[in-house]
């Protein structure tokens, strides 16, 4: 039996988030530049939003780039959005081929202006698709993210007693969106890196090797399986868990 079949389908998480990591070493292993990276790092985009789809998972969020990212070499970032652009422009025609829909989280609006409106025209021409969101976190971190909420909240003049964990989350770039039950990192890193922490306080979190361009289908049918044999319990005792 493969991977792909053991799956509980009933059991699917409905958000996945993916910390996508390993692109410069990869290329590094191989004696090319960074970008070399990058570039092939596309095609395990590609696989694992196919494979999602395909499982039925509804939201897919992938960490593209970091504001911290702004802080390498000018040709690596430069380089990087403009592989954003043609990425876009290619893949947003298989989107809607596949009935899946884009959105992106982040402080967009500090995006070059061709790729800002590269990613807007994408979000319009997907916005109906029903079958499954990809979710890019582009210039995002979850410390600006809080922050910008926080300086909302007060802009708005809401009264402190008024706020709670959901009025907060509604602040967010992901209001809108569940929290990922799953959180998968790859290339050996056992950190964060700044990303959802709020959202991810009961996300279950796997680690695996694979540098990030070598991550197919089969992996992510293997974080998914290891996360259907885990026991989420919110709190509770396992004792109280099995009696529902």
């Amino acid at each position: 039996m493969s991977l792909k079949e053991k799956i509980d389908i009933l059991k699917l998480p409905e958000h996945i988030a993916i910390i996508m990591d390993g692109n410069g070493r990869w290329a590094k292993q191989k004696g090319k530049s960074r970008i070399f990276g990058h570039h092939h790092g596309v095609t395990a985009v590609r696989e694992t939003t196919e494979a999602a789809a395909e499982l039925g998972v509804k939201f897919l969020t992938l960490y593209a780039f970091s504001t911290e990212n702004w802080n390498r070499p000018k040709y690596e970032v430069d380089s990087l959005m403009k592989l954003l652009v043609k990425t876009i422009n290619n893949e947003t025609k298989t989107l809607n081929k596949n009935n899946i829909r884009l959105l992106a989280i982040g402080d967009l609006k500090s995006l070059p202006g061709n790729c800002y409106e590269e990613l807007n025209d994408a979000m319009r021409k997907t916005a109906a698709n029903t079958r499954m969101s990809l979710v890019l976190a582009l210039s995002y971190s979850s410390k600006w993210e809080i922050l910008d909420a926080v300086k909302r909240i007060v802009k708005d003049g809401i009264k402190t007693d008024q706020i709670d964990q959901e009025l907060f989350s509604s602040y967010l770039t992901t209001t809108g969106i569940p929290d990922p039950e799953l959180l998968i990192r790859t290339s050996g890193e056992y950190r964060i890196s700044n990303f959802l922490l709020w959202q991810i306080a009961y996300s279950e979190l796997y680690f695996t090797q694979k540098l990030w361009p070598d991550f197919r289908k089969e992996d992510l049918y293997e974080a998914i399986f290891n996360y259907q044999n885990r026991e989420r319990r919110f709190g509770k005792t396992s004792e109280q868990i099995k009696q529902k």
